[in-house]
């Protein structure tokens, strides 16, 4: 792999004429920070922790914003369509500054595909060293559903994925939900305990750089139930550290497109007996594009940061097939098939509109990762950190959260970090929104209606491993933002209580809100699911955040 070269929005040596927008936008973004030219090319890669354990306050560094996508899928996937050229390319066009391929795990795969997909990836990396590709896998969890599991770029780490696929894979072990041993439930429950853990010792022992690994749609099938994501994160957290917030299929519901039944993200299941007991109905559905685990306020996200610990979120695009799109599947030789291959034959043009549920990646949904410099370790280190939030539609150019004592001169710390302070402190929460400078690839300009910020209290680890609420978790506050334009700075005072707290942010276009699933108390305007097949996800968008938490001495 050649040396990796900044972005161009990040290169001096670029003028600012040549940019577009969305650059020009980047660039302000970056200089505000204190990180543009050798400063960004030539900073930690590292990112500190937010604060010592005996100090009071906490200082994190300047942060960039890099864009990207976790959840793609090529021809090396036995249900997916277009070559990987084609996606990296489309990731290019639409802003994104890393992707991770993802395919899907399967004999054909683990035997053919990830070496064919390893050459191709390491071609790219030395033809564009300005873009970051991750080659992944897309795991079939023992006993639920999908991951997304990727390294960094070294000599192992195709390895890496084709010995886990092999060894951990629940498809391939007949493991998974659905399978035929799927009555030996806490077997298989045990191995994917095992997986993660075998991952953490990868990487600890310095087989591969790094490595991390993020549930995918996981109330999707509902099949995913609190224990086993809880088990998941306890096995490692500095490796399974987060899920989607939003899953991919983002256009399935645009009227016309798929049919009458059809929702935002392909959450058209009902419970299954395999599903676990614990979830309500409204669990199987996406509200605002956003999964229930995320969206509900007091929810199953929540209750996970009411322990204390952090479980980001994500977005991404889970591209299959992209809507409006004319391409279809390739024909396959005679007596081939993906099982002797591990890829499809390359796609071809039919110049007529076929089915699809997905955008392209970049082309909607959004995830940002905050680091202080340009490499495929520093956004792993700003992923594993929290560093990040996600939007829809190209809602927003850039978001910059802090939270400091009142008593602080410092930066404060902003997202995934922890803020240590005494009962009874005034702190102030710094929201710096950079609203969006151009139309999205929709023709659309977003503008953003609200901002709202979420509370909850740290009670730390529950007794019931299976608990989705937290009861003490509600919106706090909302400013509303319409009509604003550029970049300012919302300033949200809070108190340390006697309590440890956590606090995040959300927002959206407001086209659609409405009371949320626990009620007008804990969350009054909150996404709303769609009627089915009728789900335009470009007038319905919305950001998130992760967490910042608020370590009270003595809580």
């Amino acid at each position: 792999m050649t040396e990796q070269q900044l972005p161009v929005w990040a290169d001096p040596s670029v003028a600012p004429a040549d940019l577009d927008p969305q650059g020009v936008s980047r660039r302000g973004l970056l200089r505000r920070a204190g990180l543009f030219g050798a400063a960004f090319a030539l900073g930690s890669a590292a990112v500190p922790a937010a604060a010592s354990p005996r100090g009071w306050g906490g200082d994190d560094p300047r942060l960039a914003y890099l864009v990207g996508d976790h959840h793609i899928h090529t021809v090396y996937s036995h249900d997916a369509k277009y070559t990987f050229s084609q996606l990296a390319a489309a990731g290019a066009k639409y802003g994104l500054d890393w992707m991770v391929f993802t395919e899907h795990s399967n004999f054909g795969h683990a035997k053919y595909g990830a070496a064919l997909e390893h050459e191709e990836i390491l071609k790219a990396r030395a033809e564009n060293p300005r873009q970051l590709i991750f080659q992944g896998l897309e795991w079939y969890i023992p006993a639920a559903e999908h991951c997304t599991v990727f390294a960094a770029p070294g000599r192992h780490e195709v390895d890496l994925l084709t010995q886990f696929e092999s060894a951990y894979d629940g498809k391939l072990l007949g493991y998974d939900k659905g399978g035929p041993a799927d009555a030996d439930t806490a077997r298989n429950e045990a191995h994917a305990v095992k997986a993660i853990k075998w991952l953490a010792e990868q990487r600890r022992k310095g087989y591969v750089d790094d490595v991390l690994v993020l549930a995918n749609h996981p109330l999707r099938l509902g099949i995913d139930s609190p224990h086993e994501m809880r088990g998941w994160r306890d096995a490692a957290p500095e490796i399974m550290i987060g899920m989607e917030g939003a899953p991919g299929a983002q256009g399935a519901a645009i009227p016309g497109q798929r049919g009458s039944t059809s929702m935002r993200g392909e959450y058209e299941n009902k419970p299954s007996a395999q599903s676990w007991p614990g979830y309500p109905a409204e669990a199987y559905l996406t509200y605002g594009g956003f999964d229930w685990a995320t969206a509900t306020v007091g929810g199953l996200w929540d209750s996970m940061l009411a322990e204390g610990r952090l479980f980001s979120i994500t977005t991404n695009s889970d591209a299959h097939r992209i809507v409006f799109d004319t391409w279809r599947n390739g024909d396959w030789p005679a007596g081939r098939n993906f099982d002797n291959t591990g890829k499809l034959p390359d796609p071809v043009n039919t110049d007529t509109p076929q089915p699809g549920s997905d955008f392209w990646p970049g082309q909607f949904s959004r995830t940002h990762v905050g680091v202080t410099r340009y490499g495929y370790r520093a956004v792993m280190a700003g992923l594993r950190a929290g560093r990040v939030w996600l939007d829809h539609g190209h809602l927003l150019d850039g978001l910059d959260v802090r939270l400091k004592r009142d008593c602080d001169h410092g930066r404060g710390v902003t997202l995934g970090g922890r803020l240590r302070v005494r009962e009874g402190e005034k702190l102030t929460l710094n929201i710096t929104v950079t609203t969006a400078s151009r139309p999205n690839p929709q023709g659309i300009l977003p503008e953003l209606a609200h901002v709202d910020v979420v509370r909850g209290a740290v009670r730390g680890p529950v007794a019931d491993r299976d608990a989705w609420k937290a009861p003490d978790t509600k919106v706090v506050a909302t400013k509303d933002v319409s009509g604003r334009k550029g970049t300012y700075t919302l300033r949200i005072p809070l108190t340390a209580g006697r309590e440890s707290f956590y606090v995040r942010l959300r927002g959206s276009d407001g086209n659609r809100n409405g009371t949320g699933c626990l009620g007008a108390s804990v969350d009054p305007h909150g996404p709303i699911p769609h009627a089915p097949g009728d789900g335009d996800p470009w007038a319905d968008t919305w950001f998130y955040s992760n967490p910042v938490f608020v370590d009270v001495a003595g809580a």
